[in-house]
């Protein structure tokens, strides 16, 4: 199994308005075929996590930030970098690029623009019978579907829940459990609730049976102290807790979901906080700390 390098610090962000050296996008090579890139929180709060996996044959990016505008968010000019430089190690005529989503809400799908008109380019569609039909997944939900990039085999799992399109996509080469907004350590935002559940025992079932190194998400949004989320809206994540997460911690939201069902409102773990329905109250208490926290930092 490939190892993944992991260890990287992520770009903190500024707090208030003061102006960010950052670069738009950050940019951290996992492995020689695994790219991991992160939208600058300093442009959008979001700060979400992208995924660059190259096959022999083709590669495919997993999500596409929150930004569409080329100037401010270069995702397509970042994307056929990496790929000009794969290339010169394995030249490839007409390689093929896979533009994939971890589900369709804007956050994740905001530059699929920039790759229209790509050569040797398919762009996924949002809906969940677009996803379905593009990767062959029958009996959805519950179907799954195998994608060959050349050498490298990834399989598609559908996970609503989150999202009616979401899904969750496992790396034979190197045991990652790509999981977008599904799981990963900050606010769990759930639309469909028995669907969420539902989801998250497949996702242990398969895990149980498949060697999964590590559970990577789409954002962080906890702080390293246990319990403790960053506001939302916050631009600033000073001592953030880490990405990476273990098949442990699907179990541990399996388990948190099953005894929260029915029960609305936010509910708070050490790696994640559960939003079960729209937790207004919730809402309005983040609106008062993004403002403490970024006057006064706590």
């Amino acid at each position: 199994m490939t190892h993944l390098d992991l260890d990287v610090r992520w770009y903190a962000g500024t707090r208030g308005r003061r102006h960010s050296a950052a670069p738009p996008i950050q940019v951290h090579l996992a492995a020689p075929n695994t790219v991991l890139l992160r939208q600058s929180i300093a442009s959008n709060f979001e700060a979400p996590f992208l995924y660059l996996l190259f096959g022999e044959e083709r590669a495919l990016l997993l999500d596409t930030g929150a930004t569409a505008d080329a100037t401010r968010f270069p995702l397509r000019a970042t994307v056929d970098t990496l790929i000009e430089d794969w290339l010169r190690g394995h030249p490839k005529d007409g390689y093929e690029l896979i533009v994939a989503h971890s589900h369709a809400h804007g956050d994740h799908v905001a530059a699929d623009g920039q790759f229209t008109g790509r050569p040797h380019t398919r762009i996924v569609g949002h809906s969940a019978e677009e996803v379905a039909s593009f990767f062959g997944i029958g009996g959805w939900p519950r179907g799954t579907a195998r994608v060959d990039l050349g050498g490298r085999v990834l399989e598609v799992i559908p996970t609503p829940g989150h999202h009616p399109s979401a899904v969750v996509i496992y790396d034979e080469a190197t045991g990652m459990l790509l999981t977008g907004d599904t799981v990963y350590p900050g606010r769990l935002y759930v639309q469909d609730f028995p669907a969420f559940q539902d989801s998250l025992g497949r996702l242990c079932d398969f895990s149980a049976s498949h060697p999964v190194s590590v559970v990577l998400g789409a954002h962080v949004e906890m702080m390293a102290r246990p319990f403790k989320d960053f506001p939302l809206g916050s631009t600033w994540h000073p001592g953030e807790a880490p990405l990476p997460l273990t098949a442990v911690d699907l179990e541990s939201v399996r388990d948190a979901a099953a005894r929260i069902a029915g029960r609305p409102g936010a509910h708070r773990l050490a790696n994640f906080i559960i939003w079960n329905g729209p937790c207004r109250w919730e809402s309005a208490v983040q609106s008062v700390r993004f403002f403490l926290f970024r006057a006064f930092g706590r």
